[in-house]
């Protein structure tokens, strides 16, 4: 674990911005024709129920799963932490779970391929979980594995479901990335009254949720005639990249009014740069998630909104998830095929409650509030 090792980001966490995260949603993302500009409340109103494990019982005493994501990135770290207190609970019920969480430095369908492709050689594990890379490239790798007579179920953020042919057993994460693509991009559109040059930050190619978020975004966009999206570019998920486009992004476009931020790391590198540039509330920046600094940024007025994902459930449900696929149980009739998770959007007045909540935080808020 990294910087998010803390107790009070695990309670912010347990409780989920789900409410529970063992509970399937039907609406699982704010609603983009409603935009409230301070959505503590609401959380605070799913902030009351701890997840716990159902009633199921497991058919063994213990359990090894494989799951690998897409790169080693603390927005993983969070996913951890569900998946360390499901193992936990499963400890106390008598059941005992081992797993391997691996990643890449940085993203490839490549490794990707050879951490499954070698984890399913071994024979070693009941369940492999995947954070799919690129869906064109590890569908085909996942079916292989399936056909070989190997469990593999999809999780975290990035899925490749049967519309793509992809004979996975079940999907754990986010269900509506495209879907938070509209809500950051409409609450862009809505801070600058409809109207403005924007530019894009868009993540990996191939990497479903950075791809969903700004196609969703773009459809946004072209709702309004006097919304203008002028540049895109793949920061490959790495701040530093998304840092220097975004200086570029100033130096060409001096009429630049706003940026979208599709992850959690462009979210920091454009802040970071438009912060530096002198230009903080003059270019608005909606982004994604929680890493500490964007957060700052959020409370200083440097980023407008942050969606934030429910990552500790999309760990704690892989978990409860993968115990029933390692069992023989059947998707869609013992438990989801896709267990869908929440994304909740926030402003500034709520960052120092976010702060505080996910860090321990004790900062007293800026004035700089519009």
């Amino acid at each position: 674990m990294m910087f998010l090792r803390i107790q009070l980001f695990i309670l912010l966490f347990i409780t989920a911005l789900s409410g529970c995260s063992l509970k399937n949603q039907k609406n699982p993302v704010t609603s983009e024709s409603s935009l409230p500009q301070e959505n503590t409340a609401a959380a605070n109103e799913r902030f009351h129920l701890t997840p716990t494990l159902d009633s199921y019982a497991p058919r063994k005493n213990s359990y090894n799963f494989y799951l690998t994501y897409k790169t080693d990135h603390p927005w993983w770290d969070a996913v951890a932490l569900g998946i360390e207190d499901a193992v936990k609970q499963f400890e106390n019920r008598g059941i005992y779970i081992s797993y391997d969480y691996t990643a890449p430095k940085k993203m490839s369908a490549l490794d990707q391929i050879n951490r499954i492709e070698n984890a399913a050689a071994t024979k070693n594990y009941d369940v492999i979980g995947v954070d799919v890379a690129d869906i064109n490239k590890v569908t085909p790798v996942i079916n292989k594995l399936i056909d070989g007579g190997q469990k593999v179920m999809t999780f975290s953020s990035s899925d490749s479901g049967k519309e793509n042919g992809c004979k996975r057993i079940a999907y754990v994460g986010n269900t509506h990335n495209y879907q938070d693509g509209k809500l950051l991009a409409e609450s862009l559109c809505e801070k600058l009254n409809y109207r403005g040059k924007i530019a894009m930050l868009v993540g990996n190619h191939g990497a479903p949720c950075h791809e969903d978020r700004a196609r969703g975004a773009k459809e946004i966009f072209s709702k309004y005639p006097e919304i203008q999206l002028i540049d895109e570019q793949y920061d490959e998920d790495i701040e530093q990249k998304a840092y220097d486009f975004t200086v570029e992004f100033i130096k060409k476009y001096p009429d630049l009014q706003g940026i979208i931020c599709c992850n959690m790391s462009n979210s920091v590198g454009a802040g970071r740069a438009v912060l530096e540039s002198g230009m903080a509330g003059k270019i608005i920046i909606s982004g994604m998630d929680h890493d500490r600094r964007a957060l700052e940024y959020l409370r200083d007025g440097v980023i407008y909104a942050l969606a934030l994902q429910d990552c500790y459930a999309i760990g704690f449900d892989t978990i409860t998830t993968a115990v029933k696929i390692a069992d023989g149980l059947l998707p869609g009739k013992d438990y989801p095929e896709i267990t869908e998770e929440t994304t909740l959007i926030f402003f500034q007045k709520d960052a120092q409650w976010l702060l505080r909540s996910l860090y321990g935080a004790t900062e007293q808020v800026k004035n700089n509030e519009d």
